[in-house]
């Protein structure tokens, strides 16, 4: 069964953070509110849980995992980063965005889309994830916690501790954070595309979008 940690939704009791990190560290999964909706996190080094979650996701090989960061420095270890590129993610992050962007060399082959050789990146904007990764000092791995044949992701708490409490190690409830899942831009083509409509609004990707960019 797993744990139900119930976290104030401002200021994250930092003993429970804690108990995040050490299992997140151990291999195991979470399920963590965002600022846009819940999202299964676990730890980047860790092949099983990929495993896991796309059963739990009923993901193939080609979906899109996301590597959830502290900042834009931590961003750059692994996904290359243009100028225009870094000019787009500075003026939306933190926020509800995820960004596709070629993975670098430290990156490794597991975490990365199996064709294009992409990875999807995010810094959220909410003060549970934010310490989450305070704590662990790394990068989490992440996926919406959308269930198979469901038109929606979770976002109860105690609803998501009844669903997967077999599937997973641990429920850090943060108070209903919404239904809407993150908007998607593909940062590895030019020009960008936006993949997925989503919370974060359009005009701040057409605002940084540059008037002309050329590969290379």
């Amino acid at each position: 069964m797993s744990q139900y940690l119930e976290l104030h939704p401002v200021t994250p009791q930092a003993r429970l953070i804690r108990i995040a990190a050490d299992i997140v560290r151990g291999g195991g999964i979470i399920a963590y509110p965002t600022d846009s909706c819940y999202a299964l996190g676990w730890h980047l080094g860790e092949p099983q849980a990929i495993e896991r979650v796309r059963r739990i996701r009923r993901a193939d090989r080609h979906h899109h995992f996301t590597l959830v960061c502290a900042d834009l420095a931590e961003v750059g270890r692994f996904a290359r980063i243009e100028t225009w590129q870094f000019r787009m993610l500075r003026s939306c992050l933190p926020g509800p965005y995820t960004f596709l962007l070629k993975a670098t060399r430290e990156t490794p082959r597991r975490l990365q889309h199996e064709r294009r050789r992409t990875i999807g990146v995010r810094i959220p904007d909410h003060p549970v994830p934010r310490l989450l990764l305070k704590e662990l000092g790394e990068p989490l791995m992440s996926s919406t916690l959308l269930l198979p044949d469901e038109p929606t992701p979770l976002t109860s708490g105690r609803e998501i501790q009844q669903r997967l409490e077999n599937e997973i190690d641990a429920v850090l409830d943060g108070g209903d954070c919404g239904v809407e899942p993150t908007t998607v831009v593909d940062l590895s083509v030019t020009p960008a595309v936006v993949v997925r409509v989503g919370k974060g609004p359009l005009a701040a990707i057409t605002a940084a979008r540059p008037a002309s960019t050329h590969p290379g």
